[in-house]
């Protein structure tokens, strides 16, 4: 059955998932013919994947990606000897729209998150000593240009170890965490 006669169907009904098929290509002229399982289709880029078992290999599959335009005949292998023959018969997993949409909102919360952790007025270098700060201290913001770090120690620019200083007196934090910090400010300067 050639492609080009079922373009007005949706790529999932001409190429249903799950469903082994052998697919002939037209590339630069020449017929190349592949066989796969069909993992998944997708409308906007006009795309089919293909998944093919490996033999005598570590690897378990090859996902193969295939422009819909490019495929000039199609023929659908018995779900049998998919069974039998390529054992891919693949289950695909139920997706719970308020699990994606959990997702989603995590996603976001962390992307809203790390925005808030770029500073436009600061130096480059001043993001970069931030960065290395947030990833060893966890609580750290920025003030200003000034990075905050555990609401008790401020690092000023021109961020050097010389611009780091105690601020909170009383709240926990004492010299051995300001030479931490120091420490860290100076590793990240080298780097």
């Amino acid at each position: 059955m050639a492609a080009a006669t079922t373009q007005t169907l949706p790529l999932s009904s001409i190429y249903p998932i799950n469903t082994l098929m052998e697919l002939t290509l037209n590339n630069n002229n020449s017929k190349e013919v592949t066989t796969g399982t069909i993992y998944c289709t997708d409308e906007v880029s006009n795309t089919i994947v293909l998944k093919k078992s490996l033999v005598h290999t570590t690897l378990t599959s090859e996902i193969t990606v295939i422009n819909a335009a490019v495929v000039t005949d199609r023929r659908i292998i018995t779900p049998a000897a998919a069974d039998e023959k390529e054992g891919e018969k693949t289950v695909l997993p139920n997706v719970s729209r308020r699990m994606v949409e959990e997702r989603e909102r995590r996603a976001i919360k962390l992307m809203e998150e790390s925005f808030s952790h770029v500073n436009q007025q600061a130096s480059p270098e001043g993001q970069k000593i931030f960065d290395k700060l947030l990833k060893a201290c966890n609580e750290v913001c920025w003030r200003g240009e000034s990075i905050i770090v555990l609401g008790e120690i401020r690092v000023d620019p021109p961020y050097t170890s010389n611009d780091c200083v105690l601020i909170g007196k009383g709240g926990g934090l004492d010299g051995h965490s300001l030479e931490r910090v120091k420490n860290i400010v100076n590793a990240a300067a080298v780097k």
